[in-house]
């Protein structure tokens, strides 16, 4: 016969995995002793205002350190606690049952409170040998409490003397962890947790012009329209310690459907070359939680720095992850969504501004593109390349006529975008196209390979991208035949280089060769060598210029003469399309001091 029964938790057996398992970050203990105690004042608030205790002219929380006593202290003038209070809410440790649990710290109830003594108040044991409590609560027959446990099963629990009203924490810290004993390490953590805690926070106050270490109302509670620049740009430099000013900012604020606020900076690019990881630092109710917390700040929001307060955040029990439900998806959704929307609007009230920004902002934008697809909708319509005059236009104004989806279906060539992505290498092909009147864009970030290849495949069949190197239409070139016996003589000389020839009549004659190569195999190319798989070969085409007065006059020299000079108009091209490789320069100085000798002595 079948028998049903309790699951019994031995507090002996639970005591070292909260200790050691609670928290990730062991100088998180502080944090969850000053929060209970901002909790505690906030709940005596709270009772005043509704009359039931007298008003307080001047709520604190006291942190003290005492190196030769060992002790570290946290005290507060909040509600306080009877001897049944400290019995329910530390003794009990929130295990008296499922139930229970999840109630008390999974929907923490009350606005402004973000947790109850109970299993935060034991993160302290990570760092402690043990901890005393002396507690008087606010009610008029209290008595002072004290309570005292090493962190094993027991503890002790009594009377004490104490006269005012709130909390005293007494940590004895352990003898490894005496960092926790220094003024400077607790400012440290202090500034790190607890710089907005809403109520002033005094480390080891001396009596004479004591300051907060806290500031309790931070910039980002007010309304924007009360905010001037410079506080924004003094928020900035205190909170992320950058004394470059930020480009903007976007300053949320919202109390429906959830209640958010903040403040996030675009800050100035250092390198153009990569990414750099920004601070997002999530607050709730003014409590610090974490920095870049990817379930709330979408991956590429968190190369902005910024705050983020929102109450509406469900936390686990030891505040430090949040959980992936639906609410948090919506303020991630909002979040980006206000970014979008402060992008278009610079964009369409301050384009000069906008394009001033642009090259701090390239990276970001297209990098949040290619992460978020609803971004991308956004902002589509004003991401801007720079063309060849050095003008900045929107990527989408270089289609001209894109080919329509059903046009694409029947076979027609998608629209052909240019583009150059090194100023020098490509200098020859970009003087060619500005010659024949011909535009492309400027691609100058690392993300940009990545992000074409995303315009490719939003825009399906409709447009390409094409570097200006590869193999472009017939505006570069005029109406003529191919030269067969010149092709012939390139293809001798350059036989087991895995080049293919053509020739052409460019328009540009003083040109006597370009490389063109298929866009597909250089992509391919690079790929491979990107993933470490090695140097693919690409396919090149020499196209050889028969405009060109120089190939025209190596079409009847003698034979050896033909070769050598072919060779240095194939090396001349290759030298506009990549470096050359250590084999291939030594035989293009070794041709051409050929070939300026024998012009010599003629």
């Amino acid at each position: 016969m079948e028998k049903q029964g309790n699951i019994r938790i031995a507090s002996e057996n639970m005591m070292p995995i909260i200790k050691k398992w609670l928290y990730s970050e062991k100088d998180i203990f502080l944090r969850e002793i000053v929060a209970n105690a901002q909790d505690a004042i906030t709940k005596h608030k709270k009772l005043s205002d509704l009359g039931e205790t007298a008003a307080e002219e001047h709520y604190k929380v006291t942190v003290t350190t005492d190196a030769k006593a060992g002790t570290l202290t946290v005290e507060d003038n909040g509600i306080g606690m009877t001897e049944e209070e400290v019995e329910k809410y530390i003794t009990q440790i929130a295990f008296s049952g499922a139930a229970d649990f999840v109630d008390k710290y999974e929907k923490a109830g009350g606005d402004g409170i973000i947790g109850h003594f109970g299993l935060g108040f034991y993160s302290a044991y990570m760092v402690s040998e043990s901890i005393e409590i002396f507690t008087k609560s606010y009610r008029a027959d209290a008595k002072g409490v004290h309570w005292a446990s090493d962190g094993n099963s027991t503890y002790t629990i009594g009377d004490c003397d104490r006269e005012a009203r709130g909390t005293k924490i007494v940590m004895h810290i352990a003898a490894d962890e005496k960092e926790f004993l220094k003024s400077a390490r607790i400012r440290e953590l202090l500034h790190k947790y607890c710089s907005f805690m809403p109520y002033e926070i005094y480390l080891d106050p001396t009596g004479k012009d004591d300051k907060p270490v806290n500031t309790t109302h931070p910039l980002y509670l007010k309304q924007p329209k009360e905010c001037t620049d410079e506080e924004y740009k003094t928020f900035y430099r205190e909170t992320f310690s950058d004394f470059n000013e930020p480009l903007f900012w976007i300053h949320l604020n919202m109390e429906y459907p959830f209640r958010l606020k903040g403040i996030l900076y675009f800050p100035k690019v250092k390198k153009q070359v990569e990414l750099e990881r920004g601070k997002v630092k999530l607050y709730c109710n003014q409590v610090y939680i974490a920095d870049n917390i990817k379930e709330v700040i979408p991956e590429f929001l968190m190369l902005l720095n910024g705050v983020i307060d929102c109450p509406d955040i469900p936390l686990n029990v030891s505040r430090s992850f949040l959980q992936n439900d639906r609410q948090v998806q919506k303020i991630a959704a909002h979040i980006t969504k206000k970014v979008a929307d402060k992008l278009i609007e610079l964009y369409k009230n301050d384009k000069p501004r906008y394009e001033s920004c642009w090259g701090d902002l390239a990276n970001f934008v297209k990098f949040g593109c290619l992460k978020d697809e609803a971004f991308y909708k956004r902002v589509e319509d004003i991401i801007i390349y720079k063309n060849l005059a050095g003008e900045l236009r929107p990527v989408s104004s270089f289609y001209g006529e894109a080919v329509s989806e059903e046009d694409a279906k029947n076979g027609k060539e998608p629209q052909a975008v240019y583009y150059v992505s090194d100023e020098n290498k490509q200098a020859q092909y970009i003087k060619m196209f500005k010659d024949a009147g011909l535009d492309a864009i400027y691609c100058d970030t690392y993300i940009d390979p990545h992000f074409l290849s995303f315009l490719e495949y939003k825009n399906h069949a409709r447009v390409r991208f094409l570097r200006i190197d590869a193999d472009v239409d017939g505006a570069l070139k005029e109406d003529g035949a191919e030269d067969a016996d010149l092709k012939g003589v390139f293809e001798k000389v350059l036989e087991g280089k895995h080049v293919s020839v053509r020739t052409e009549k460019l328009k540009d004659a003083n040109v006597p060769a370009i490389v063109n190569v298929s866009e597909f195999a250089r992509r391919l190319s690079e790929m491979h060598t990107f993933y470490g798989m090695g140097e693919s070969p690409a396919d090149i085409t020499l196209v050889v210029n028969t405009a060109n007065g120089a190939v025209q006059v190596l079409k009847d020299a003698p034979e050896e003469a033909r070769s050598k000079a072919a060779m240095q108009v194939y090396y001349l091209a290759l030298m506009n399309y990549r470096p050359l490789k250590p084999e291939e320069l030594s035989e293009f100085v070794s041709v051409n001091a050929l070939l300026l000798e024998n012009y010599l002595k003629k």
